[in-house]
């Protein structure tokens, strides 16, 4: 397994610069009763934390892989994020899309200049075909988390966190397939081991959690979350070999406590933040993690629209 290093997040860190930006670290400990700062990835320019990864990547090919173009598979964040950095270095994009992708972020992913394509419900069905449309077309696969240049590039998130808060407890970070939480604790744990690193994923798509509980990678028959974007069926080989070895606890939120995190962002922070992007803020707001000293919660994502806001916030009862 290539687990990656202090050296290569801090190659990824110089190569990204320019491109994603160093987002703020808001302190919130006033509103919320505890010493609380939120990481706010949701200030990209795409929108989210995976213009790390997607432009470490990117920038690391050869001319002639740049030419023929590059392809993901992705439920939405991570394919708007590949086709910006591809069009940053004038590279063709193609995105495989779940037939579910919220509207705001196939069109996202367009207005970046990509290809998009529909495919299935599930990460693993979009997938083969992303594989397919590389092979016949002789596109470089750009994968959302199993890669050690992508989660080199998602570690940064964890430079960039200890530079701004150099004494923490504690940083919380939500698990889709594992690529942002294996990056931020592959950084924290060997720049501050003694800081507990914290992974959060959806009750309805616990696969992080069950592969734990077996001691390997396992697949998920389903899963079902109002974060879209934590929903692959199964972690890859090599973000759970950083989970197993980085990550101190592994636990999980339930729809409506990642809606009440979501709506009470915006409603008291004033930061857009979509479901999948509050879920470790949902943790802690749940009370599922204790605060016993200054704690950051990455918020990973702001891809919703104004509507889906609306109609989050008529589905649950709120808590002051």
């Amino acid at each position: 397994m290539d687990i990656v290093t202090l050296d290569d997040i801090r190659a990824a860190a110089a190569r990204i610069r320019g491109i994603a930006r160093m987002t703020p670290l808001i302190d919130v400990s006033e509103l919320v009763g505890m010493p609380v700062l939120l990481k706010c990835e949701n200030l990209q320019p795409s929108g989210a934390f995976k213009i790390r990864g997607a432009f470490n990547m990117i920038a690391q090919l050869d001319a002639t892989a740049r030419q023929r173009g590059v392809i993901t598979y992705s439920s939405g964040n991570h394919g708007q994020a590949m086709a910006l950095a591809a069009r940053t270095v004038g590279s063709p994009a193609v995105v495989v899309m779940p037939t579910t992708a919220p509207r705001n972020k196939s069109e996202g992913a367009r207005a970046f200049g990509a290809e998009v394509i529909f495919e299935g419900t599930t990460s693993a069905e979009r997938k083969l075909r992303a594989e397919r449309e590389a092979s016949e077309r002789g596109l470089t696969m750009v994968p959302p988390f199993e890669h050690p240049w992508i989660i080199a590039g998602q570690g940064t998130v964890g430079l960039e966190i200890l530079e701004q808060a150099p004494d923490l407890s504690a940083v919380v970070v939500q698990m889709g397939g594992g690529g942002l939480v294996s990056g931020v604790a592959a950084a924290i744990k060997r720049l501050s081991p003694s800081t507990r690193v914290v992974g959060v994923e959806p009750a309805g798509a616990a696969k992080i959690t069950a592969s734990r509980a077996a001691g390997k990678p396992v697949t998920l028959e389903r899963t079902a979350s109002v974060a879209d974007g934590l929903m692959p069926v199964r972690p890859g080989d090599l973000t759970f070999a950083h989970v197993q070895a980085f990550v101190d606890e592994v636990l999980t939120v339930d729809d409506a406590e990642i809606i009440d995190a979501t709506l009470w962002l915006f409603d008291r922070i004033k930061l857009v933040v979509e479901p999948s992007g509050a879920a470790a803020f949902a943790a802690i707001r749940s009370g599922k993690v204790p605060v016993i000293g200054p704690t950051v919660a990455v918020l990973s994502g702001g891809n919703i629209d104004i509507a889906r806001l609306s109609e989050l916030a008529s589905s649950i009862s709120r808590v002051p």
